[in-house]
């Protein structure tokens, strides 16, 4: 028998569930984010395909996501019922014997599994999500994570699609490079000063401009990537976080040291309960400050040593900011506490 990877993603998650919960929203555009108050400063979650064809995205902000589609019905994230979900799709996905599970974030996880129909496998692998949870999925078939994972886009939604070394270019060529997994404008940018516009020529690219313009490990990595190779098969090895974080987007932005402090602190205590959650306490502590209008910075410090304490923490977030001399509002803050790796390391 033949390993394939399978990369099983849920069709447009969130407002799935959401539906779940509330069946009339069914077939009209519905979108999840924030509080579920366009009026607010807060983005897109996941939109419905309906949604989608107003040209709302992940990532949009709700302001303008009502601009485009007004007639959407707008709701609020609920993080423990998504997590719920999820956590019953990982499970039906890990019961299936032999079956090799990377889970990727809520919605999406690779799968390796050994056969001669794999197609057959994703069609059971559906039906047994479905079963299970009332939640629909796509499923891309591939010989590597990455050519899984391409595949995917093609099969949705509730669909099936296989790409393989044989018809990677063939189905990929022609396209841009920004269709690649991991590939965004700025890389694109950089890949068309070198001449390379589409996924072919960076598949045919040599190393030596790639290692000149991204480095001696990102240069093969892209084109790598070009080639849809990679690993070839999921690692079930559990995730270990490194790092906590927390953030919040201010409705009314902050003025002046005094209002940062205080939302720092605040940030700063939420952190080290997580961290003590996770049993590991903060040796780098990272500031992500968004200014008015949309100037965002990010810088880190390390600390003297470890620490559960909230007052070190929210300290060190305030000299980082104190630090940058920029006394323009505040519309976002953000603190994330780097842990100490665990006994054995990563």
């Amino acid at each position: 028998m033949t390993r394939w990877v399978l990369h099983v993603d849920m069709d447009q998650f969130l407002v799935a569930v959401e539906r779940l919960r509330r069946p009339e929203l069914v077939g009209r555009p519905v979108v999840v984010g924030g509080r579920g108050d366009p009026t607010e400063r807060a983005v897109v979650s996941t939109a419905s395909y309906e949604a989608r064809e107003y040209g709302v995205r992940s990532g949009l902000p709700l302001r303008v996501a009502v601009r485009k589609c007004p007639g959407a019905v707008f709701l609020p994230v609920d993080f423990p019922v998504y997590e719920d979900a999820s956590a019953r799709v990982m499970e039906t996905l890990k019961a299936r014997p032999g079956a090799v599970v990377e889970v990727l974030g809520w919605d999406e996880a690779f799968v390796g599994v050994e056969t001669d129909d794999p197609d057959a496998v994703a069609r059971e692998i559906q039906g047994a999500v479905l079963a299970a949870t009332g939640l629909h999925c796509s499923i891309g078939i591939g010989d590597t994570l990455v050519r899984a994972k391409t595949a995917t886009d093609f099969g949705k939604p509730r669909g099936v699609y296989r790409l393989t070394r044989d018809s990677w270019l063939e189905v990929m060529g022609a396209r841009p490079t920004t269709a690649l997994w991991g590939v965004g404008k700025r890389i694109a940018t950089r890949l068309a000063s070198l001449g390379i516009d589409t996924v072919e020529q960076l598949a045919n690219s040599p190393d030596e401009p790639l290692v000149a313009e991204f480095g001696p490990a990102n240069g093969p990595h892209l084109a790598r990537l070009g080639r849809g190779g990679g690993r070839a098969w999921p690692d079930d090895t559990p995730w270990v976080a490194r790092a906590h974080g927390r953030e919040t987007t201010f409705q009314t932005d902050l003025v002046g040291e005094a209002e940062v402090a205080e939302a720092l602190t605040a940030l700063a205590e939420r952190v080290v309960a997580d961290l003590r959650a996770e049993g590991r306490p903060a040796q780098r502590v990272f500031l992500k400050v968004r200014f008015v209008p949309f100037f965002t910075v990010t810088r880190g410090r390390k600390l003297a040593e470890p620490t559960y304490d909230v007052a070190t923490v929210a300290a060190t977030a305030l000299d980082l900011y104190r630090a940058l001399a920029d006394d323009r509002p505040v519309r976002l803050l953000g603190i994330r506490g780097e842990m100490v790796p665990p006994d054995g390391g990563y």
